[in-house]
């Protein structure tokens, strides 16, 4: 369960960090837009590993033998992924007004990498439900915070969560192999 907790920190600084720059956009009203970020951050965070989950569970019969291979490099990529938008500038730079389909999208955008992470949950030992939940909680929890850490910090946290997250993907990925 560790392992899934773990898996749920990794993936949730992507919503994290989008949620620091959001409230460093938006000072006022936090509580309202705390609680709508996080409900859309932590839902699709929760929603999308099944998907990958029941995907990888589809074709784990062809590719039994090179399941911990291909975890590893999903992970891989994902974790590199997020390192490399770490030193971008965040999206959230260019939003004018924080709406519900603007969230959508958000949620939507940083929830790609939980899909292919839910691959990897087929290779744990671990039910589905609870280890798509604990993604989907660390994920609200995590967002909720970020919008009033950026409302108090600006985006100075903003990218070192992202490259956080990144690298303890990266170092998951290995400890598939092993």
């Amino acid at each position: 369960m560790l392992d899934v907790l773990i898996l749920a920190i990794a993936l949730s600084m992507d919503a994290f960090a989008v949620s620091v720059g959001l409230g460093a956009k938006q000072p006022t009203n936090l509580n309202k837009l705390a609680l709508k970020a996080a409900f859309y951050f932590g839902f699709f965070q929760c929603v999308m590993p099944f998907f990958g989950y029941f995907s990888g569970k589809g074709v784990s019969s062809w590719v039994d033998d090179y399941a911990p291979w291909i975890a590893f490099i999903l992970l891989f990529c994902v974790g590199g992924k997020m390192i490399y938008e770490s030193f971008a500038e965040g999206i959230e730079e260019d939003i004018s007004q924080i709406t519900h389909r603007v969230l959508l999208i958000l949620a939507i955008a940083t929830s790609i990498d939980a899909m292919a992470a839910g691959y990897v949950i087929t290779l744990m030992d671990v039910n589905v439900l609870t280890a798509c939940l604990t993604i989907g909680f660390t994920t609200f929890a995590l967002s909720w915070l970020g919008i009033y850490i950026g409302s108090k910090s600006g985006t100075l946290l903003e990218s070192k969560a992202e490259l956080l997250g990144g690298i303890v993907l990266i170092l998951i990925a290995f400890k598939v192999l092993v």
